[in-house]
Order: C-alpha cells, then structure tokens, then sequence
C-alpha cells in the first residue's frame, strides 16, 4: 500500500451510487441490510454471552466511573426536568444579554420538580448537579422550619432569580456537567488530563471544540488552534517508533471539522472551497504526516457529504501524501448511504493505493435531519427512522469494513456492549479499534481494553475547548444518550433486564412487520390528510442538482421574449426594449421584453372598441346567451 495509482482526481470512481441511496425507500434498504448483518445461531450464542458479561462488569464498575452515564439516565429525555436541561443548555448559547439569561433561568428551572431527583442516584456526580440545578443550600439562608419541602423552598428562589448570582449558579452548573464530557479548555490541558488514560492502554483523538464559522475570523482562529494542536500533540507523542501503519495507529490523532475552516461551506460554494479551503486541509494534513499523527474528518450533515468528498478527493489523489495512511473520516450508520459510501471508499482505496481509517458511528445529528427533510418536503429521509434500523445497518457496515482489510482499518465508535461483542466476533484478529467519547462509557470499555477481558485497543474521543464552544457539543450528547432508547441510559438503569439490554437488533428488526417508523410520517404526508406538504428538493445532490441546472442552462439558451399582445397576436410598434434578469443573479440576461408605447395603447382601444361594436349590434337575446 502508498503507491499512487491515479493521475489525477478525474481518474477517482464516481460517487453516483452514493447520491442514488440518499432517499432510499427505508423498508426495502432494511430488508437487504438485515440479510447482510445477520448472525448464524452459534455466532448469537457467543455474541449474547459476551455483550452479557461486558453489560455485568460494567454495572458492577459504574459507580466507578465518572458519572456522566448515570446523570443521563436521571436526567433523560424521558423526564420534564431532563428536557427542561436540554432546553437551557442550547437557549443559553443563543442568550445576548444577563437580563434574557435571567428570565430564561427563572422561566425554565422554575418549572422542573428538582427536589424529586436529590438522592436518587447513587452517583455523586448526579446529586451534585441536582443541588447545583436546585442553586445550593449555601446561596440562601433556607431558615428553619421548611424540614424537607425542598421544591416550595426552589420555587421561592426563584421569585427572586434576577439576582446575578442565581444566574452565575446556574451557569456553573452547567460548566459542571460540561467538564465532565470535555478534557479541558486548551490542548496543554487536555494532554496533562490525558496522562492517566493513557497509562490504562486508550489511545486519543482531540476534538478541537467549535464549528459552523460564521465569519472569516472564525475560521481562521478556529485553524489556529487546529495548527497548534498538531504541534502540541506531535511533542506529547514524541517521534513515531517507526513510520509503518501499526505504529502510526497507535499514537494520537487530530479530529477536524470542515464547517469550523471556511464559513462558506455549503454545496453551493463548492468551487470557491476547491480554492481556499482544500489547500488548508492538504498543509494540515502535511503537518500530520510530517509528525506522523493519524487526522480524522468528522462527519457533519446529511446535505455536506457529498461536499466533503468533493474536498477530500484531492487529498487522497495528492501525490505528497502518499505512503501515509492517516487520512480518515467518520461514516454515519444511521445515513442511508453508509453502505454504498463504504464501496465508494473502497475503490477510492483501490484507485490510490491507501488504506484509509474509518470511524463508523452511528450519528448524532438524527433529530436534526427529521426536522430539515420535514421543513424542506424532501420526497423521503437521509436518515433512518427507527434506532433498531441504525443498529441492523451499522453491523452491516462493519462487515463491509471488516471484508476489505486492504482497504480499511476500522474504527468502532459504540458505547453498545452487543455492538462490541458482535464486532469482537466478526473481526477475529483482524486489525482493528473500538471508540468511546469522554466522559462517558468508561466502565463498559475498561472491559474493552482489559487484557482478561477482551483486550482491544480503544481510543477515546476528546473534545477540548472552552464553555462556550462546549454547549453544541453538549446538546447533541444529551439528545444522542439521553432518550430511554439509548444503551448508555438502559445500562445505567438496573432494573433494565440485561436479555433485553443484550437483544440482537438484527432479529428485533426482522420481528417488525413495519421497518419505518409509522410515527414518523414521511414529509410529503406530514399534515396529512389535511393536506400534502410543500414538495422540495435535495439540491445539495449532485444528481438532483446538475439535471436541474442543465435544464435551466438550456432554457436560457433562448432567451424569452415578451410584448404588448393584441387580439391574440403579439404586436411590434416600436416600442422600448428592456432586459430581463434573472433575479438570484442580475448580470444574467434570461430574456427581453417589449414596453408598450402610445401606438400600441391606441391599437389595444381600437381593436376593444371594434369588438364591443360588433358584440352590440347582436342584440339583446343573442348577447345574452353569449
């Protein structure tokens, strides 16, 4: 592997499969997924007994670890207060000024029942936070006589939560439950808080936290801190023992987000992006290499993905490049397009003599992409709308991956045991790593990476980045492991039976007599039967797009003409002739159209009054009739 057998990008396969799955109809593409991830009998046996014994261990050690999974499961979407959390975490980043954040506080803690969650848990972290949430004891003189009418006494605090410092608790709160999903603020931090983990055997990749930059100094503060990141994390791992792939996946990486490098990136900007943002990406992945560090393309939206390709093409057709193996990305399992996006991989693989690192997860951005393809009156969903269907398709994925050691060395990023013990079993001693994110899923991949357990390697997902950055990031955890459907809330849940926490979704999905989910109607039928929804287009699809624009390019060829009109025949008196614009671009000429001068209005009476002379004379009856 390394030799680059391309000339040039032209030469790369085409992505056209990958566009056709966009929309795919979701019970036919289950079908087939279904078939591709089954199990025999004896593989299920072997998998239930593991993915049995991780789930065990990893309740037997929870109260070890540092809490953030029990929290969620106190704090899940399934409760108001979880939601009310939820709510005031992605508000409070949107708040310009004290005075909105104070009423927002008071509006939306004053509405939760915190009392009934103090001492329910037996994680310190989740009654620390329920006291922070409740603005502590030690911020107001409760008196005597209230005994353990803890929500009378909130609910007084909170008439009067104008006060500053009610803001400033509550805002320290969240920091709280922040921290516990972020390594630190700054990468210096991060790598110090790293030192333990890594003595355990976990590898890390950093997340420089912040995204979507809205302005050109956005993307360049955010590139800064990517720049100093690979220097900070080249002198933490030191020189590479050896410049092969097995060395090189076991030291450190980078993640990166493209929407963080350009505030432009969006489809229609492709070309621009082709010219300030690729060369950006190819110096950092200079960088990586040079360092010898493996660098990992997130995976955002369902509308970039083809973008992203587009951007990531000429990095892995770039001669410089070659021989270095740590150009990655994430693939999402829950995008109806992960499979085809695997093959496309693959022969990107073949055509470049790469093996490429890919990060399968299986998507954070779900409710997001329900509510675009709703709003936009997309045909059908780019994503799938049962959880058990993400689950079939990302163990048929993993085979993909797993079938094409040529071509990938996969990463597995889960906090399901089944998903693991299944992946265990697929893989045999094939290469390959588990992920977990920070702060969450600790005792679960001890088991993982414990040498008398399943000893494989893990690298964890470290976000890093300050409080402000932290509250998107924040959002999507919540709403991705907070639902009573998640693994991370069934497993901090005891009184979840461990049978069901460790069921074969293959077999669960099979059961189904409808793979889509009936509560999610698709878009076009959303107010249905009232009436049909506003029918859009994926424009940011090249296949729907370019067909799209061929038409209009064609249209424009003739340009349309326009003028006064007479009796059913356009006239010409010579009249004044202006152009048409296209109104999304006034330099483009799309027709002309003819002014109507005296002559022409004095032709349009003429021709009137002739007709109503001649309708006259018919007389009463006929006119009548007519």
């Amino acid at each position: 592997m390394g030799e680059l057998k391309v000339d040039t990008i032209a030469q790369l396969p085409s992505r056209e499969a990958i566009g056709e799955a966009l929309l795919a109809d979701e019970g036919r593409l289950v079908d087939a997924l279904i078939e591709a991830a089954r199990f025999s009998e004896p593989e299920q046996r072997r998998i239930e007994a593991v993915a049995t014994r991780l789930v065990a261990a990893a309740r037997a050690g929870r109260h070890e670890s540092g809490g953030v999974d029990s929290f969620l499961h106190e704090y899940g979407l399934s409760s108001e207060e979880g939601v009310l959390l939820l709510c005031l975490a992605e508000a409070l980043l949107r708040v310009p000024d004290a005075a909105t954040a104070d009423r927002l506080i008071a509006g939306t803690i004053g509405s939760g029942d915190w009392a009934r969650h103090v001492g329910h848990s037996d994680s310190v972290l989740v009654n620390a936070s329920t006291w922070g949430l409740m603005l502590t004891g030690h911020m107001v003189d409760w008196g005597e006589g209230h005994g353990k009418d803890l929500g009378s006494l909130v609910q007084r605090l909170i008439g009067r939560s104008g006060e500053p410092v009610i803001r400033q608790a509550l805002r320290q709160a969240m920091r709280i439950l922040g921290n516990r999903f972020v390594l630190g603020e700054t990468i210096a931090a991060g790598l110090a808080n790293a030192a333990d983990e890594t003595a355990e055997g976990y590898r890390f990749s950093f997340d420089m936290l912040g995204e979507a930059a809205r302005t050109a100094e956005d993307a360049s503060r955010y590139a800064a801190r990517y720049d100093a990141a690979v220097t900070a994390i080249a002198a933490w791992a030191g020189e590479p023992e050896a410049c092969t792939d097995e060395a090189l996946h076991r030291r450190p990486g980078l993640s990166v987000k493209l929407s963080a490098l350009h505030p432009r990136y969006e489809p229609s900007q492709e070309a621009r992006l082709h010219t300030e943002l690729v060369p950006r990406l190819i110096e950092l992945a200079k960088d990586m290499r040079d360092a010898w560090l493996p660098l990992t393309i997130d995976a955002e939206e369902a509308e970039r993905l083809d973008l992203s390709l587009a951007l990531l093409e000429p990095l892995f057709a770039d001669p410089a490049l070659a021989g270095w193996n740590g150009l990655g990305l994430a693939v999402q399992a829950y995008s109806k397009r992960a499979l085809p996006l695997i093959d496309w991989l693959a022969s990107v693989a073949d055509a470049t003599g790469r093996r490429i690192p890919l990060r399968l997860v299986k998507g954070a951005y779900w409710d997001s992409e329900i509510k675009w393809a709703q709003e936009a009156g997309l045909a059908g969903y780019p994503v799938f709308t049962r959880k058990v269907n993400t689950d079939v398709a990302y163990l048929a994925a993993a085979r993909a991956l797993l079938a094409r050691p040529d071509c990938f060395y996969p990463q597995f990023a889960t906090h399901n045991a089944h998903t693991i013990a299944a992946i265990a079993e697929l893989a045999g001693n094939r290469p390959y790593e588990f992920q977990r994110l920070y702060g969450m899923g600790e005792a679960l991949h001890r088991e993982v990476v414990h040498p008398e357990s399943l000893g494989r390697p893990c690298r964890i997902y470290a976000p890093v980045g300050g409080h402000r950055e932290l509250l998107a990031y924040l959002v999507r955890r919540l709403l991705e492991n907070g639902a009573n459907t998640s693994f991370v809330n069934r497993l901090a849940d005891d009184e979840a039976p461990i049978a069901a926490i460790v069921a074969d979704p293959v077999e669960r999905a099979a059961a189904l007599p409808e793979k889509a989910n009936l509560l999610i109607p698709p878009p076009p039928k959303l107010f249905a039967p009232e009436r049909k929804n506003s029918l859009g287009l994926p424009l940011w699809e090249p296949s729907i797009r370019e067909p799209l624009r061929r038409s209009i390019k064609a249209a424009l060829e003739t340009p349309a003409k326009a003028g006064p009109i007479v009796s059913g025949q356009e006239i010409d008196t010579g009249g004044v002739v202006i152009d048409i614009t296209s109104p999304q671009d006034r330099r483009v000429i799309v027709g002309v159209c003819r002014m109507a001068d005296q002559a022409a209005i004095d032709t349009v009476l003429g021709a009137a009054k002739a007709a109503c002379g001649a309708w006259d004379r018919l007389g009463g009856s006929e006119t009548g009739r007519q």
